[in-house]
């Protein structure tokens, strides 16, 4: 999960949110009132139709294939490559499509260049899964050393082009930070470490 205060008062952005407990609702509103929540692809739901109950003025915007029946709430807006005018000119976005499992929104805060990527690159803290579970996600290159695309979205690759497309875009960004739903953040490196991550798809 990550929050960005918009500029000119545009109030709060939220992507991919987690569990709202007391304490995390207690430091989002600190932070200023939020108007946007953000699911960035079909898998990443599971506490949307809390958030949109928690604050019924947040538009909600989901990445395409994640309908209202699935979301288990409303969803005003279907994310694409152009930016919503409220976040137009501080956050970019680009729609990686072409995979079987699901059709990823990323985005590009421009004032912090920081890169924020949902399910297609992970780099989960070894130690975190235990028993098979640790082997299937070393298999998996979901606990790989470095940040990587997990083999199960290499394979369910089925329009190459078209995510070719999506991270040639992606890697035009002048990235500097890296943000990860599964994974720690990078502060510097993000660039580099995209590249070296989506290297397989782009020979």
């Amino acid at each position: 999960m990550a929050v960005i205060r918009l500029p000119d008062q545009g109030g709060l952005w939220v992507w991919s949110p987690v569990a709202l407990t007391q304490d995390l609702r207690r430091a989002v509103d600190a932070l200023g009132p939020v108007r946007h929540i953000i699911a960035p692809n079909s898998l990443h739901h599971t506490f949307l139709a809390d958030w949109a109950r928690c604050y019924p003025d947040a538009v909600v915007h989901a990445a395409p294939g994640l309908d209202e029946q699935i979301a288990g709430t409303s969803i005003h807006s279907t994310l694409g490559d152009l930016p919503d005018p409220a976040w137009a000119g501080t956050i970019d976005q680009v729609v990686v499509s072409g995979n079987r499992i699901t059709t990823e929104v990323v985005f590009f805060h421009q004032p912090s260049a920081t890169v924020l990527v949902t399910d297609l690159v992970q780099q989960i803290p070894r130690g975190w899964y235990r028993g098979w579970r640790a082997v299937v996600a070393r298999l998996d290159l979901m606990t790989a050393p470095v940040p990587s695309v997990p083999r199960k979205f290499r394979m369910a690759t089925k329009d190459k082009a078209a995510s070719q497309d999506a991270v040639r875009r992606i890697l035009e960004w002048p990235a500097e930070s890296l943000v990860m739903a599964h994974g720690t953040p990078l502060r510097s490196g993000g660039k580099e470490a995209l590249r070296h991550a989506f290297q397989w798809l782009m020979r």
